[in-house]
């Protein structure tokens, strides 16, 4: 279902970027409604600006949060723009300098906002790329990429008016809450997660957003959920979005039909991903030579040291089909890409100790090499 596809794939549709997809999806919203709401416990907000539906997880997961940011100044700064727009109307006009005012004058935290610290400065013109991208402003005159070059830079924004749909309203005051699970608590409240709909609603979740869904003991009540209706389960992920569902002894798997292009699916379509499949593949023939050990829950445990060694193997063997950018990188960098990137689609996490890693049962499900006939000639 084509519809429910979009939902997945985008944070929201505005209707002023894309008015045919806005009308597809308001004319299907009574087909989707009953499902959302029954399964995964979704609401969708439908208004004349735009369609959103809000996707909160069924488990936080450490992959989770914006992609581009990579510190919590960012999500600082993200905030405390979306308090300077409250004060602005759809289509109002702003200067960049106000912005940095604002954020400079009413930042909370310890650390004093320094314009003057390039640091700082590309934090924010990330934040207001987002924004952009997000469509909760739009740029006028000016490009905020010249502010990671000189405090001086002056950009003409408009406020879209859809930032107030951003956030989404908590039941209580959330100056009360004192860390993420407090937030993750706030939809059930007093409700017994362990048995009916907050049970059903949790498990939906995390099969139609996570990499994977891995049982934590015999008695996992999510893992014995998805068991006892998997075939309910199945019917309803062909009809919505044409795919299969994937059970084995200690772990579950959305696998999407090959002709699903979603932006963060694993396998994509970048470099690092094929890297991936490669040392999959190579782990998985480590395995039946009697080289790893698969325990009885399905983990593997492996060495810092020997997932490297791998990872040089794959190099070695198939980096004539890289980018150059791969083809180039230092060792120690390339070990850490591709070890972020398992861990962050669920192949990998850390062991008891710092050189120690556990592999997960997705990283022996997905794997990938060459064609036989491949060259290996290097190409750009």
């Amino acid at each position: 279902m084509k519809e429910f596809e979009a939902l997945l794939e985008n944070y929201w549709i505005i209707k002023e970027q894309d008015k045919e997809l806005y009308q597809t999806l308001k004319d299907a919203s009574p087909r989707l409604k009953p499902f959302l709401e029954s399964r995964l416990g979704y609401r969708l907000l439908i208004n004349p600006y735009l369609i959103k539906l809000e996707k909160l997880p069924g488990k936080v997961e450490g992959w989770m949060g914006i992609e581009e940011f990579e510190d919590r100044l960012e999500y600082a700064f993200l905030c405390l723009l979306l308090v300077f727009l409250e004060d602005y109307g759809v289509q109002e006009q702003f200067v960049l300098s106000q912005v940095t005012e604002f954020i400079q004058s009413t930042f909370p935290g310890e650390e004093k906002i320094d314009w003057t610290l390039y640091r700082h400065r590309k934090y924010l013109v990330k934040v207001l790329n987002f924004a952009a991208n997000l469509g909760l402003i739009r740029v006028d005159d000016g490009d905020d990429r010249d502010f990671t070059m000189t405090v001086e830079t002056e950009v003409l924004y408009e406020n879209t008016g859809v930032s107030r749909y951003f956030v989404r309203n908590f039941s209580r005051n959330i100056l009360s809450y004192a860390n993420w699970r407090d937030l993750e608590d706030d939809e059930w409240l007093e409700m017994d997660r362990e048995r009916g709909a907050v049970r059903r609603h949790r498990v939906y979740r995390r099969i139609f957003l996570s990499p994977a869904v891995y049982a934590e003991g015999a008695d996992d009540p999510d893992f014995l959920y998805i068991k006892n209706f998997r075939s309910t389960i199945q019917k309803e992920i062909e009809d919505y979005l044409e795919s299969q569902l994937h059970v084995h002894k200690n772990s579950a798997f959305l696998v999407l039909n090959g002709d699903k292009q979603f932006k963060s699916a694993f396998p994509e379509q970048k470099t690092i991903s094929a890297i991936v499949l490669q040392v999959n593949a190579e782990l998985r023939r480590l395995v039946s030579a009697g080289e790893l050990q698969v325990r009885e829950d399905d983990l593997i445990l492996i060495s810092r040291n020997q997932l490297e060694r791998v990872i040089d193997h794959c190099r070695k063997e198939f980096s004539g089909g890289w980018s150059k950018e791969f083809r180039e990188m230092p060792d120690a960098k390339l070990y850490e890409e591709v070890i972020a990137y398992m861990s962050g689609f669920s192949m990998l996490e850390p062991g008891s100790n710092r050189q120690e890693l556990r592999l997960l049962p997705l990283a022996g499900k997905a794997t990938g090499r060459y064609p036989e006939d491949f060259g290996g000639e290097a190409r750009e």
